[in-house]
């Protein structure tokens, strides 16, 4: 009897599963490829229902399709935490007690670790975060190219280099997707600066357009995958990001294959016919600038809503273009909202502590160490730590990448945790005043940083102290605030602000020993530079930023960051403020026009003299030693594999990046007198040695011919120039190329 029942119990529950296998519409089946299920949901779908998801229901999600399951796309700030949570139709805080985060380190951290392991692990981390709460698209990461040191927003992305930004956002967005969550690159393309960016318009020749400003997005695309892209605010040549159809049309989804939905910036979007014909697939924010007015419930009213299914039913504008925009958003929902197999995620863990902790140590700079003043000497007893960074919260602040911390370790009490455990005393200056406020979209840091004291008086109460101390440990730099490291405008100029000149000069003469902590997301002058034994460029690390100092400043992290911009040495040592001419750099009357062309970072300032330079692009000291043998090339199809040998000749564990730049002595057209190529990081002991194998294909060697819109290797001797900065060549190997080669396309 029992075994009759298993029988009929067995048979009822194939019965079920067979009627229900039957039964299911194929876009829920996901053991069918995502295409069969993205043209079966379509056919279902209504003129209304395809108009309601291509726009904003909400300030950051879309509609699904309620009628057929198809569940809302809900966005997220980043791309260096998960914003907290606003309400429905309002900017204001929703008042959620769950929605604190992480902070990781801003990009130009990640950047400086020139180590894509770090950034698949920033993505995976920030991803699982992204995941926990519930979120399908990470607006972020950030590559626009470092054209300026002015731009408030370059702290949010990767470099001069497109080369390294490329090789480090394809890790990044491997990581985040790995969640289901896709990443949103941004701001493609030519967002350049923050300065009039809603409306300046960038002319650039197509050949620097191909080798400098696109790189970075085709890797993000060809590369890493990713699964939504974000058109800028700006226009190019003479139309908007969002509706430019050379760009997300010609270039993005045609040239490059791009199968993902790209995705408005908040208010970017302008007209429907535009926007409806060119290649954009949603629309977010509009009716207001995005960021703080706007008319409330006005999504239909969107240029991608009613005004949009008007036309269409209209017979104004074709179903095709509809119909294409809607696949794109129907295979973003269903690899991620709709992707049943995707981890859960997790929130506040210790692991992302550790992950962030881990990033920001790699990622921190020394610049200079004269006389070996780091790490902190065991003869130290008395250290005076000035500066308001070593007390004011950085994760507040900087624009939508603003976020609501669980916890944030600062500078100074990093600081007094590792000097403890070494008997050391530490005491504390404010030194300058910056921002004494603390508050972004509802979010506030809750410190008093309110200071009776005149800019002279703190100045000589902190050399006093200086005076006394063994050692000094400044932290400063530049902040959050408007018109400094954030999004919205640019820098009024280049010098530190603050009067953190005058004090640094002030703190160096009275005592040797002052270590220059810096908390920046940009270059900076130094006027105090050759009387500063040791400087530090530590970036904004969010959450455990105080630790991450901590362990690089003591020596429980040998540092291994290299810069990924040049630190020049005045403003007009840039390409684009060489010329002294407000078209070059920001803009006359709404253009902007990219003159220097390739003349980017190191590409500009090679051609200058060194002495112009305070850091070059890629450099970074070690307290450790390094020697460079010699290297060795074996061809690899196309191209070449350089293995390249490393010892460390030291008395500390510690990493070193190997760099390889190509030179071409003789070509048709002028060309950079270097470039980026190759880069890997070796971790080596005391006395090991150990090889980094660099593969450079034949893309490595080519220009863009905007003649015949051809990449081009012509015949000829190139050099493989290698070391451990891009002033810092140790060792060349040429390369005899014999015959002409033209690729249409390849990965960059």
């Amino acid at each position: 009897m029992k075994n009759s029942l298993k029988a009929i119990l067995a048979i009822t529950a194939a019965s079920f599963a067979v009627m229900a296998t039957a039964a299911m519409p194929a876009y829920l089946d996901e053991s069918l490829d995502i295409d069969t299920r993205v043209k079966d949901a379509l056919s279902r779908m209504t003129v209304p229902e395809k108009i309601a998801v291509i726009h904003a229901q909400s300030k950051f999600s879309s509609r699904g399709v309620p009628r057929l399951g198809i569940p809302d796309l809900w966005c997220t700030d980043g791309p260096h935490g998960i914003r907290p949570e606003v309400l429905w139709d309002e900017w204001e805080q929703a008042g959620a007690t769950n929605d604190s985060c992480v902070a990781f380190p801003a990009l130009t951290c990640l950047a400086a670790t020139w180590n894509p392991d770090m950034a698949l692990l920033y993505g995976k981390s920030i991803g699982e975060e992204a995941r926990y709460r519930n979120k399908s698209v990470l607006l972020g990461p950030g590559v626009n190219i470092y054209r300026t040191p002015l731009n408030g927003r370059n702290f949010e992305y990767m470099g001069e280099d497109p080369f390294l930004a490329g090789r480090m956002v394809v890790s990044y967005i491997k990581g985040v997707q790995s969640n289901g969550v896709a990443a949103c690159v941004k701001h493609f393309a030519l967002n350049n600066q923050e300065r009039d960016r809603n409306t300046v318009n960038v002319s650039v020749d197509d050949r620097t357009l191909y080798e400098i400003y696109l790189p970075a997005f085709k890797a993000a695309v060809k590369d890493g995958g990713a699964w939504s892209i974000m058109p800028g605010y700006n226009r190019y040549d003479g139309s908007f990001a969002c509706e430019n159809r050379r760009l997300l049309t010609d270039i993005l989804k045609n040239d490059w294959k791009f199968d993902g939905a790209a995705i408005s910036d908040w208010g970017a979007v302008h007209n429907t016919e535009n926007v409806a014909s060119n290649g954009l697939d949603m629309e977010f924010g509009s009716w207001t600038n995005g960021l703080n007015w706007g008319a409330s419930n006005s999504y239909n009213d969107y240029y991608l809503a009613d005004p949009y299914l008007k036309l269409i039913n209209e017979g104004k504008l074709p179903m095709s273009d509809l119909d294409d925009k809607v696949r794109r958003v129907l295979r973003l929902i269903m690899r991620t909202a709709m992707n049943r197999n995707r981890p859960f995620g997790s929130l506040n863990s210790e692991d992302h502590y550790a992950a962030a902790r881990r990033i920001g140590t790699e990622g921190i700079v020394l610049l200079k160490n004269n006389g070996n003043l780091l790490p902190v000497a065991d003869n130290i007893r008395k250290i005076l730590v000035v500066g308001e960074n070593a007390i004011k919260m950085m994760t507040v602040g900087g624009g939508s990448s603003s976020l609501k911390v669980q916890r944030e370790i600062l500078p100074l009490d990093g600081i007094r945790r590792a000097a403890a455990g070494r008997g050391i005393s530490v005491d504390y200056e404010r030194g300058y005043v910056g921002d004494t406020t603390g508050e972004y979209n509802g979010v506030t840091t809750g410190q008093d940083l309110s200071e009776p004291r005149t800019a002279s008086q703190l100045i000589a109460d902190a050399v006093a102290k200086a005076r006394e101390a063994d050692m000094v440990i400044f932290v400063g730099g530049l902040n959050k605030s408007p018109k400094q490291d954030s999004e919205g405008d640019d820098r009024n100029d280049f010098a530190l602000p603050y009067h953190q000149n005058e004090l640094i000069d002030a703190l160096l003469d009275a005592n040797s020993n002052t270590v220059i902590v810096n908390l920046t997301g940009n270059a900076y002058s130094m006027p105090w530079l050759d009387k500063a034994r040791a400087i530090v460029q530590a970036w904004y690390i969010g959450s455990e930023s105080g630790d991450a100092i901590a362990d690089v400043l003591f020596g429980d992290v040998n540092p291994s960051g290299k810069l990924p911009f040049t630190f020049a040495k005045a403003l007009t040592d840039y390409a684009p403020h060489s010329y002294g001419d407000s078209l070059i750099y920001p803009g006359s009357n709404g253009d902007v026009v990219y003159k220097e062309g390739l003349g980017i970072g190191y590409r500009h300032t090679d051609r200058l003299n060194r002495r112009r330079v305070n850091f070059a692009f890629g450099h970074g000291l070690s307290y450790t030693d390094f020697k460079i043998g010699d290297p060795t090339q074996s061809p690899d199809g196309d191209g070449y594999i350089v293995t390249v040998p490393v010892s460390n000749t030291g008395s500390r564990e510690g990493a070193e990046v190997i760099q390889a730049y190509v030179s071409d002595s003789k070509s048709s057209v002028s060309r950079p007198l270097k470039e980026l190529k190759a880069f890997g990081k070796i971790n080596l002991k005391p006395g090991e040695s150990g090889n980094v194998t660099l593969t450079l294909g034949k893309e490595a060697f080519a220009f863009f011919n905007p003649a015949s819109k051809l990449w081009t290797v012509e015949p000829g001797t190139f050099e493989i120039l290698i070391g451990n900065a891009s002033d810092a060549i140790k060792k060349k190997i040429k390369i005899i190329q014999v015959s002409q080669v033209q690729l249409a396309d390849f990965r960059l």
